[in-house]
């Protein structure tokens, strides 16, 4: 999985550790998924895309081979 975040968190001027804070998980869950190392639920990630003003799909691409 590849991802936005650190773009669209970028433009807002939030940090990771405020991200974490706004969606309810720890820091180091925000570095995990900027790194693609760890696929959120559906409710992380909603979240994360509505603090971020962008649709789930604007901040995260999924490859359509893996499942």
């Amino acid at each position: 999985m590849k991802t936005r975040m650190k773009e669209y968190r970028a433009r807002l001027g939030l940090t990771q550790e405020k991200l974490a804070e706004i969606v309810g998980v720890r820091r180091e869950t925000i570095i995990f998924l900027e790194q693609g190392k760890y696929n959120p639920s559906l409710k992380l990630a909603y979240g994360i895309a509505r603090a971020l003003g962008a649709g789930i799909e604007e901040i995260f691409i999924f490859d359509d081979d893996q499942t």
